[in-house]
């Protein structure tokens, strides 16, 4: 009735002015409708991404942003930025998790488990387990083996979780998803992971000596340094291992060469050896 009333008031007094001008907009969709528009128009990467994160994102450029690498950003935006937000976020997360899940540890043992938790390997592994490296955006030529690229991209979903719905969501997503399928916090409680210090340490009862030596540098296709470690057990090298930096390479190097005393070397069943390897 209203609508008619108009449109004689316009007729009558703004004759110079077309009737369709002045037509009502046309209604929203409803939520449910909007949502089934939105599924049927997913890609087939995003309705990975949708399986994966368990729930609709709102805006799908964040995590468009998240996946992308700085290699195939072609001045698009990279996920750097989102990584650090990541970082921050999800230390929270954990953090959050770790004071009311263990609340007789002290400060010391909260964020030395804290630091097991969100390190880059652990992310690695994380990242890898929940199908996020086939969808992280490289270029198809890239060679790199730096698995980081996965672990840092976590990072950066976690920050597009942020920006998309908050920090209740990544709170719910990194507890139901990630704690409650991929890391056993009590398998990272019992994990001593400076696999260098554990030789040094076992060399040192033992009084064997044992040398890390950088035996190589080079460059990889993205122009990262790539360092190789060398472990001499009374000079002989036992083992090697390459990594992103030296300190990396070394403790991979270390890894490798615990494996190695394992087989050659009685080891007491108490030591730290023996309980970090082959467990």
């Amino acid at each position: 009735m209203q609508s008619k009333m108009l449109q004689r008031f316009i007729s009558k007094f703004l004759p110079a002015i077309e009737i369709e001008d002045f037509q009502p907009e046309p209604k929203f969709e409803s939520d449910q409708n909007q949502k089934f528009e939105q599924e049927e128009d997913q890609s087939p990467e995003t309705a990975e991404l949708v399986a994966m994160l368990g729930f609709q994102p709102t805006n799908i450029s964040h995590y468009q942003l998240a996946l992308r690498h700085k290699l195939a950003s072609n001045g698009k935006g990279n996920n750097e930025r989102l990584e650090f937000l990541g970082d921050a976020v999800l230390s929270s997360v954990v953090a959050d998790f770790l004071y009311n899940n263990y609340k007789t540890r002290d400060e010391g043992y909260l964020t030395n488990l804290r630091s097991k938790i969100v390190k880059r390997e652990t992310l690695n592994v994380v990242a890898k387990e929940i199908g996020l490296d086939k969808l992280v955006n490289l270029p198809i030529h890239t060679t790199s083996h730096n698995l980081n690229v996965y672990g840092n991209a976590f990072e950066a979903l976690i920050g597009a979780i942020y920006l998309d719905k908050g920090y209740e969501q990544c709170k719910k997503f990194v507890y139901d998803v990630i704690f409650a399928k991929y890391i056993s916090v009590k398998k990272l409680e019992k994990a001593t992971e400076n696999f260098k210090s554990q030789l040094l340490e076992w060399s040192q009862k033992r009084k064997i000596n044992v040398d890390f030596e950088i035996i190589d540098d080079v460059m990889d296709a993205e122009n990262n340094h790539i360092f190789k470690c060398a472990v001499k057990i009374d000079g002989k090298v036992v083992a090697n291992g390459n990594g992103y930096s030296k300190k990396e390479s070394q403790q991979r190097a270390a890894k490798a060469a615990i494996n190695f005393v394992k087989k050659h070397y009685e080891c007491p069943k108490n030591s730290s050896i023996n309980s970090q390897i082959g467990q």
